[in-house]
């Protein structure tokens, strides 16, 4: 039509009428044509619209409708030569209807030849043509509808075209989803892509690869089906070559077939982990495949390849990040330099990338993480230290390493401090000349004999390695170093008396070793930071580096633990003497028995606690412990002998016995030494540890004393038996002891 008119244009202006009677008459013929065409369309849509209408005379009147439309378009379009001809207004909407027809003709012509860019660009024609038409003032008509419902159909139609060439040229090879997850499973994974079409030599993917990708761009398809590629890329394949050191990648390439990737197990491979180097190379032999057989096609302003990359580098970098390379962070300062290798891999590989055009950007989280390698070492170092005392925090205590005054921690020479932490000259006191003859003792600021858990001996020495790490590192390391420590100590604060606090009430050997450990550790944190502060960074140097504050808590904990199993021991002894009956009526055989095995009980007790807690507890400790126990079971006897009203004399003579026993026996539990020679000093000593040792000894001259030798030891209160006795409870003991005579009456007369 257009042709038509611009010869007639193109002549000398004039049309004769005979001329234009056969061009109408031609068009006529075309517009029955084109009529022909639309019905045979309409037709064919018939069956879409059937269950929607609701009857048969619904049916009838909409195809009506739509013939009386397709009367009024054919009148138009006979019409249109004419009016074009002679400068009349062409309604838009009959522009449209003709460039859809067109645009569909030339689609499913392009689309039988497998000319997938040009159908899906005729596609795209044809929607925009449908669009203005919605816009236009016969949107309502029917024919519409069937036009869009078309445009639908045969884009699905090309998107299933174009699926099924994608899955001839890309193959994968995955194993069943019933298959337990694991290293072997992911053998049978392979990746096929094909290079049937593409000519020898070439190295290129195929031009009909290309076409594919660059229709599915058009249709606005392709990021779909390149993310599901790139999902199963990244489960099957780049993820497992990260996460398992024995698994590799085979590429193999068949004349005129294609390439294949497949994973395989490398049987001498006997590695927990994979190297960065070793991880780089396996990923990079998969993506420089994929960039030649697949990735390298411009969809517009951008590769391909890129599109992936912006798919799998955040989950793929993650990966390599968690699986790979927080393994390979050294775990000593001195391996610390020798990770600049590390770095230089991950910069080259970033590099390898970026020339593929998988990556973009200068700066990733991959190349970040890798170049921060000090803060991550010292992360790392902190989480491994903390785990590793927590470990020794929850093992057992009774392993025990003896410890003496003259032992030393194993203390590091350390280097030189460095100019910025030394100070400064100006900020120096003058010094200040004391004169005094007395100077401390040799023993002042050494620990005492006794013995601790070899877990904690332990625990000080992962301190000590820890704060030399921290020495010579960057501040922020140092920083994170030193608060471990501190975290380590606050630590065993919290969680030994938690975790071990069933067993520390328990047994008295595990209190005993407590108590030590807690002032083990107090003493050494007294002088810890002093040693390490002039060789560690700003501010750890000016004063921060300290662990006095932390003392306090150390010797009170230590200090409450070992009281609190006194107070177990304590009542234990007063249990026992409970069921001596008071100490009353011992003419009485059975109250004398039970009396007498009381007592025995209470020396035994005091004996196995003497036994467990020689060679364990310093001297000094074990000596008050024992004394303020002995002193609680004589106590409580005094106490229940001086409540008695009336002794008989054979009461007394029991009395006198098994005071005497106590008195014989008590010092005895003096052990603190496993040498007994050196026992016979602190057994002399029982007066110094045990307070009521001068008072029980007098009661028990008392219960076998006369009348005259009380008064004499009395002597107007200022006797021995005065400084130990009121004179109220002399009086009681004389007149429990005594019948009611003129001689008691004249001592008790003599006692005030």
């Amino acid at each position: 039509m257009a042709s038509f008119v611009t010869e007639v244009l193109a002549s000398s202006g004039k049309l004769e009428k005979e001329d234009l009677s056969g061009k109408i008459s031609k068009m006529s013929r075309k517009v029955e044509d084109t009529k022909e065409e639309v019905c045979d369309m309409i037709n064919k849509r018939y069956n879409d619209f059937l269950p929607s209408l609701q009857s048969s005379e619904e049916l009838m009147l909409q195809v009506d409708a739509v013939s009386k439309e397709m009367d009024t378009l054919k009148n138009c379009i006979e019409n249109e030569v004419c009016m074009k001809l002679f400068k009349v207004k062409v309604e838009p909407g009959l522009i449209l209807f003709h460039e859809f027809h067109s645009a569909m003709e030339e689609f499913n012509k392009a689309l039988l030849e497998k000319k997938y860019v040009d159908a899906a660009n005729r596609l795209e024609r044809a929607r925009k043509s449908v669009g203005s038409l919605k816009r236009w003032k016969t949107s309502e008509l029917p024919l519409l509808s069937a036009l869009s419902s078309e445009l639908t159909v045969q884009r699905e139609n090309l998107i299933y075209h174009l699926g099924d060439e994608w899955k001839r040229l890309v193959i994968w090879k995955l194993p069943s989803t019933k298959e337990p997850a694991g290293e072997m499973s992911f053998l049978k994974v392979e990746l096929k892509l094909s290079n049937a079409c593409s000519k020898d030599g070439e190295l290129k993917p195929p031009t009909l690869l290309s076409s594919v990708l660059q229709a599915l761009a058009i249709q606005g398809d392709l990021q779909h089906k390149i993310k599901l590629f790139s999902q199963v890329l990244l489960k099957n394949m780049l993820k497992p070559l990260v996460m398992y050191a024995s698994l590799s990648v085979r590429v193999t390439e068949q004349q005129g077939e294609g390439t294949t990737l497949a994973l395989q197990c490398l049987e001498e491979s006997d590695e927990e982990r994979c190297a960065p180097s070793k991880v780089y190379n396996k990923l990079l032999l998969v993506l420089k495949t994929l960039h030649s057989h697949l990735l390298d096609v411009s969809i517009g302003d951008k590769k391909l390849s890129a599109i992936l990359g912006e798919l799998i580098w955040e989950e793929m970098s993650h990966t390599i990040i968690h699986e790979c390379l927080v393994h390979s962070i050294p775990t000593n300062s001195s391996q610390l330099e020798k990770y600049n290798t590390v770095i230089k891999e991950t910069e080259e590989f970033e590099k390898s990338l970026k020339e593929m055009e998988y990556l973009q950007g200068d700066s990733t989280d991959l190349l970040k993480y890798a170049r921060d390698v000090n803060c991550h070492f010292a992360s790392k170092k902190c989480k491994d230290v903390i785990v590793a005392a927590r470990k020794l925090m929850t093992s057992k205590m009774h392993n025990t390493v003896k410890i003496t005054p003259d032992s030393k921690l194993r203390l590091p020479k350390l280097p030189a401090p460095s100019s910025e932490s030394k100070v400064k000259p100006e900020s120096l006191k003058e010094e200040v000349t004391m004169e005094n003859s007395k100077q401390l003792s040799a023993w002042s600021l050494r620990l005492p004999a006794c013995r601790i858990s070899e877990s904690v001996q332990q625990l000080m020495e992962l301190a000590l390695d820890t704060l030399c790490e921290a020495v010579g590192s960057s501040t922020q390391s140092a920083l994170q170093l030193f608060f471990t420590v501190r975290n380590i100590f606050q630590l065993f604060y919290d969680v030994v008396p938690t975790y071990h606090k069933e067993n520390l009430l328990k047994f008295p050997h595990l209190a005993a070793i407590q108590h030590n450990n807690c002032m083990y550790l107090a003493h050494h944190l007294l002088t810890l930071g002093h040693h390490f502060r002039n060789h560690l960074p700003q501010p750890l140097s000016e004063g921060v580096a300290t662990f006095v504050d932390m003392v306090p808590g150390f010797r009170k904990l230590g200090a409450q633990c070992f009281l609190a199993q006194l107070n177990v021991q304590r009542a234990e002894l007063l249990e026992r003497l409970s069921t001596a009956h008071n100490f009353c009526n011992l003419d009485d055989e059975d109250n004398y028995t039970a009396a007498s095995k009381a007592v025995r009980q209470v020396i035994h007790q005091l004996k196995q606690l003497g036994t467990v807690w020689q060679d364990v507890l310093p001297v000094s400790i074990y000596c008050k412990a024992m004394g303020n126990l002995l002193n609680t079971a004589i106590t409580e006897v005094t106490a229940k002998v001086m409540m008695l009203e009336d002794i008989s004399s054979e009461d007394g003579n029991h009395l006198q016995t098994l005071c005497q026993t106590i008195i014989d026996e008590g010092p005895l539990v003096f052990i603190p030494l496993a040498e007994e020679k050196k026992n016979k000093k602190y057994q002399e000593e029982v007066p110094l540890y045990v307070k009521k040792w001068g008072t029980f000894k007098e009661l028990v001259i008392v219960l076998q004393a006369n009348l005259q030798e009380i008064v004499d030891r009395w002597a107007d209160s200022k006797g021995p038996l005065a400084l130990e006795f009121s004179s109220s409870e002399v009086k009681n003991l004389v007149r429990a002891l005594f019948q009611n005579t003129e001689r008691r009456a004249a001592a008790l007369a003599k006692i005030k």
